[in-house]
């Protein structure tokens, strides 16, 4: 770290003629010195790591990187970056898909919080304090270990818990026990002009309500606050091997797996993976393999799969099955990177037309491409599902109603170049699914992120009907869209 770096460096454009650019990158060293916040300085280890991007397709160049200890540090920064009109962003795990903790675009303040990582249990009342830079593996460790809790949350331990809660949270727990933003119950916050405010059901509702969904725009959060459950001591995690060598197979399994989820028991959490060379149905079930098998029973028969693999552990079991065997205790440091496109859909149960449709663009169109892609279908509701019996207005995640949940991503081998027009066919799988719906029948989920879309779709897509109170919170704690990133929420 230094506190003092080039105009060149901080900018990263060497030989610039952009005067502007220059004076306020000139003006924003001085700032950032005189406050004591930690610059990476350009080309340090430092800078090369929190610079790093998640996704190889989407780099970008920040005007700056601090790698802050404090919220002292984060206040400070922001009031800098006000100052002299430049954007922030807060990049946690760095995990974002398209890139929006380096600012999704060129020239932002980022302010890299992975070296505020602290857990904190509270045992009497299984309440847990959380650095607003720790991960999801460090969180779950830091929790089994302190006093054998947990929440429910998503399965990449290198994942920032702030980008994964603030916009969802979806895992493999959610149909049991619901989102990850469905445990957190307060935040601090450090608002846009450089103030630092707590938020919960009782304080600051709005922005509680707000950051529940849609936090990036809204602020930086330096600590967490969550309540806590206790997991069970056993827990099975299954793959199920799916042969649908037809297209005719493929329809009834699909509409099988979908009519299975409208009732599917709230300890069973499943996913329909489709590859282009194998398709599974794969997850996790709340107790032992017996318990399994006969849950799934019904739906193994009717789409012809077979239980392939079944195993009964502990949370930090299932947490390394779904992590693919990686450290789970992850820090700063972490380093992860691949190479695709990525989008995303929420449907509810397809009619046989609408089935049709995804079924055949995935036999004639998806099956052509030999890049590594995916589409993995979660049971997102149905009658049991944890995640749509909270209230639809509860938070600003937008889409509890839906049935299904689609998260598709198109890879290409490390070293090579994702193709100019690649993305088109994971935007072709989405589209020809929901040919024919009313655009209130379908949705997006932000975090995973369509690059593709502009900020008015984006929005609509991510948000739907509670963009409008969203974008009224934005304008009472960031009227100047100071945390913006190209598919933000806008100030009313």
């Amino acid at each position: 770290m230094h506190p003092l770096i080039s105009l060149s460096a901080l900018l990263g454009l060497a030989g610039s003629s952009h005067a502007l650019a220059l004076d306020k990158a000139a003006a924003l060293a001085d700032c950032l010195s005189k406050a004591s916040v930690p610059v990476d300085a350009p080309g340090s280890a430092d800078y090369k790591l929190d610079v790093s991007s998640f996704n190889l397709r989407l780099n970008y160049t920040p005007v700056a990187v601090v790698g802050v200890n404090t919220t002292k540090q984060i206040q400070d920064a922001v009031s800098c970056a006000r100052q002299l009109g430049l954007k922030a962003n807060a990049k946690c795990g760095g995990h974002s898909y398209a890139s929006f903790g380096l600012g999704g675009e060129d020239g932002h303040l980022v302010i890299e919080m992975s070296r505020m990582n602290k857990v904190v249990l509270d045992n009497d009342t299984g309440i847990a304090t959380v650095e607003g830079g720790a991960r999801l593996g460090h969180l779950a460790v830091e929790l089994y270990t302190q006093g054998n809790r947990a929440i429910s949350h998503g399965t990449c331990p290198g994942v920032g818990v702030g980008g994964h809660v603030l916009h969802g949270g979806y895992g493999v727990s959610s149909h049991t026990h619901g989102l990850a933003v469905d445990w957190l119950v307060g935040a601090t916050v450090v608002l846009a002009n450089s103030t630092v405010v707590n938020c919960s059901e009782t304080e600051n509702r709005d922005l509680f309500w707000a950051l529940r969904g849609a936090g990036g725009s809204m602020g930086i959060v330096t600590e967490f606050r969550f309540k806590t459950f206790q997991p069970p001591e056993n827990l099975t995690t299954f793959i199920a091997s799916v042969q649908w060598p037809t297209e005719t197979r493929a329809l009834v399994g699909v509409k099988a797996v979908q009519e299975f989820a409208q009732t599917m028991p709230a300890e069973l959490n499943m996913r329909l993976f489709i590859s282009r060379d194998f398709v599974n149905l794969e997850g996790l079930y709340y107790g032992d393999k017996a318990g399994l098998q006969a849950a799934l029973a019904p739906l193994l028969k009717i789409t012809n799969a077979t239980l392939a693999y079944a195993q009964t552990g502990t949370w930090l079991d299932q947490l390394k099955h779904f992590g693919g065997g990686t450290n789970l205790d992850q820090g700063h440091g972490h380093v992860e990177h691949e190479t695709f496109y990525s989008t995303s859909l929420y449907t509810h149960a397809l009619d046989d037309s609408q089935l049709q449709n995804f079924v055949s663009y995935w036999f004639t169109q998806a099956k052509a491409n030999k890049r590594d892609w995916y589409v993995q279908i979660d049971l997102h509701g149905g009658n049991n599902s944890a995640v749509a019996a909270a209230p639809a207005d509860s938070t600003s995640y937008a889409h509890r109603d839906y049935l299904l949940m689609y998260l598709m991503y198109d890879r290409v081998d490390n070293g090579v170049t994702y193709p100019a027009d690649g993305r088109s066919l994971m935007e072709n799988f989405a589209s020809n699914t929901t040919q024919g719906m009313a655009k209130a029948d379908w949705g997006m989920y932000v975090n995973y992120p369509d690059s593709g879309l502009d900020q008015a779709d984006a929005q609509a897509n991510y948000w739907g009907s509670n963009l409008p109170r969203l974008q009224a919170i934005k304008k009472a704690v960031d009227p100047d869209d100071l945390f913006h990133y190209p598919q933000g929420i806008l100030p009313a």
